[in-house]
């Protein structure tokens, strides 16, 4: 099977997350951001482990007409239709395992690794393999997939899915201070994710703890045990998990994202901060003031963007725990002073928008299909 992964900090901060498959009885593949493979690599190579590991790094966003080489493709198969999709590229029934339960699939004549998943709130799974098959499998999913609606979806529009789904990919991780975590940052390459990773949005502090968050503010508070041992145990221990911001998600009005997009076509003043679409990021981690109705700073926005499937403008927030589903309260959409020097970022104007807090996940379906786990305690 696979579980999700989140490792912390010593002082119980958020590093990353992505997901651990156990392949094998001594096999094991982490799949997700590069901040915890950082931290999984570095323990990998300093921690007295008897192991090997070998890093498959993600392909280029840009590759320019280069070749793509990798050990391992990796596709969904996902929504609605998925399971007609996948019961014919197999050649007959595929047994629905529970959720994160791992089996095999034939595709092409040869056998896969499969995960049952359900990214859209549907039963699907996702299939990995060697890369020399990329193409040729490739082409049978989609040939498989026409009479069904399958489309390829595109890196942006895939995101957009978090939205829904009430995923945070990137929370800041929580290593820039600290003398335990010294030799993790002096082993870290000096061109690496960790040294690049820009903040943006609303929200300043010159504090840059300010910004890390722990398990319960990112909707983990359920996968947080003390029945072993696991770096950042102790410093959990004592946090009182009910005083902790909470994970929710905050539906835009859309009169005010409506004003956004007006205001590229103004041509007396700066325009709003770009909204862009699907996903609205403009750096890697985000983190936009919420406000309350008397103007108090209660959490952070950190993932924006847009739903075609609930027509609304949305973002995920970790927010205090008296702010309840229903209220309302104002996000603040854009960098003070005009913005920063960021080369996603144009001169623009702050503006307020109102947004109503929902529950997590957004999606009706997900929220209530899912298998019981973060994303279905709003049930």
């Amino acid at each position: 099977m696979a579980k999700q992964f989140v490792p912390c900090t010593p002082a119980g901060r958020v590093i990353g997350d992505g997901i651990l498959f156990h392949l094998d009885e001594e096999e094991f593949v982490w799949v997700g951001r590069n901040p915890a493979a950082n931290w999984l690599q570095f323990q990998a190579e300093t921690g007295g482990y008897k192991l090997d590991f070998d890093y498959d790094d993600r392909s280029p966003g840009r590759p320019y007409g280069k070749a793509v080489t990798r050990n391992v493709w990796r596709f969904q198969i996902q929504g609605p239709n998925a399971w007609q999709v996948i019961e014919k590229v197999n050649g007959g029934p595929v047994e629905q395992l529970k959720f994160f339960r791992l089996a095999e699939m034939n595709v092409s004549g040869r056998p896969v690794r499969t995960l049952r998943h359900g990214m859209a709130g549907e039963p699907g799974l996702e299939l990995w393999g060697p890369y020399e098959t990329y193409e040729e499998v490739r082409g049978t999913i989609l040939e498989a997939g026409k009479e069904f609606g399958l489309e390829p979806c595109g890196a942006r529009a895939y995101a957009s899915n978090a939205l829904e789904s009430g995923w945070i990919p990137s929370p800041l991780p929580a290593i820039y201070t600290g003398e335990e975590l010294r030799p993790y940052r002096e082993w870290l390459p000096a061109d690496g994710y960790e040294a690049g990773a820009s903040l943006y949005g609303s929200y300043v502090s010159e504090n840059i703890e300010d910004y890390y968050l722990n398990p319960w503010e990112l909707g983990y508070g359920q996968f947080v045990k003390f029945d072993h041992d696991f770096i950042g145990r102790e410093a959990l221990e004592q946090i009182e998990a009910d005083s902790q911001r909470k994970k929710v998600t905050l539906a835009w009005e859309g009169e005010d994202v409506a004003k956004i997009f007006a205001s590229l076509f103004e041509t007396d003043e700066d325009p709003y901060q770009f909204f862009d679409l699907p996903i609205a990021n403009y750096g890697a981690a985000g983190y936009d003031s919420v406000l309350d109705p008397d103007g108090n700073c209660v959490g952070y926005s950190m993932f924006s963007g847009y739903s075609a499937n609930e027509r609304r403008a949305l973002s995920l927030a970790t927010v205090d725990p008296a702010v309840e589903i229903g209220s309302e309260v104002t996000v603040v959409w854009g960098e003070p002073n005009g913005g920063t020097r960021k080369l996603t970022v144009e001169p623009h104007r702050q503006i307020e928008v109102r947004a109503l807090v929902s529950p997590v996940p957004y999606s009706e379906p997900a929220r209530l299909s899912y298998a019981e786990g973060w994303r279905t305690a709003s049930r």
